[in-house]
C-alpha cells in the first residue's frame, strides 16, 4: 500500500506521541520534502523531530511535476501542493490530508484521502487503540487540532464511543 502524507497527520500524531499508528497501519509513509520543511517548524515549539527524520518507515521524496506543484501552491501551502502531486505520481492508495481546500482538490483529482480522524477510526477498527476519545482530547489540547462538535459526534458514533 502506498500512502502519501501532508504535514497534518504526521505533526499532530507526533505531538501527542502517536506517530507509530501510521507505521502500524500502513507500514510506510511517503512524504514530500516540503512536508519535512514544514515539520521543522515544530522545533520552534520545543519538539525534537529527529525521530521523524530518521524513521526508516518514513520516506522523503520529491514530486517530479514541479509545474503542477507551483500551480497548486497558488491556492495551497507547499507541503499540501507537493503531497497532492506526489500522491498522483505514485498512484497512492491514500493521501493523508486534513485541510479542507487541499482535501477538495485531491478528491477532485480522484485521489483517495484520509484525515487524522480517519486514521484514528482505522486504528480503532484494527484494534491498535482502545478508544479514540483520549487521543482526540490530546490532539485538541496539546496539538491544537480543531474538530467541530458535529464531526466529533459523528466520529464517536462511528467508533461506538
Amino acid at each position: 500500500m502506498i500512502v502519501v502524507s501532508d504535514t497534518s497527520a504526521i505533526s499532530n500524531l507526533f505531538a501527542v506521541g502517536k506517530l507509530e499508528l501510521l507505521r502500524d497501519l500502513f507500514d510506510s509513509i511517503v512524504m514530500p520534502i516540503g512536508v519535512m520543511r514544514e515539520l521543522a517548524k515544530l522545533e520552534d515549539f520545543g519538539y525534537d523531530i529527529s525521530k521523524i527524520g530518521t524513521a526508516s518507515w518514513i520516506i522523503v521524496q520529491h514530486a517530479r511535476d514541479t509545474a503542477t506543484v507551483f500551480n497548486l501552491a497558488r491556492h495551497l501551502d507547499s507541503g499540501e501542493s507537493e503531497a497532492i502531486v506526489l500522491a498522483q505520481e505514485l498512484n497512492a492508495d491514500y493521501l493523508l490530508i486534513d485541510e479542507r481546500r487541499g482535501w477538495k482538490i485531491a478528491n477532485s483529482l480522484g485521489i483517495k484521502t484520509m484525515g487524522v480522524l480517519g486514521v484514528l477510526l482505522k486504528a480503532k477498527s484494527e484494534g491498535l487503540i482502545p478508544t479514540i476519545s483520549t487521543i482526540l482530547h490530546d490532539l485538541e489540547t496539546t496539538a491544537g487540532f480543531w474538530v467541530s462538535d458535529a464531526l466529533r459526534k459523528e466520529v464517536f458514533a462511528l467508533a461506538g464511543e
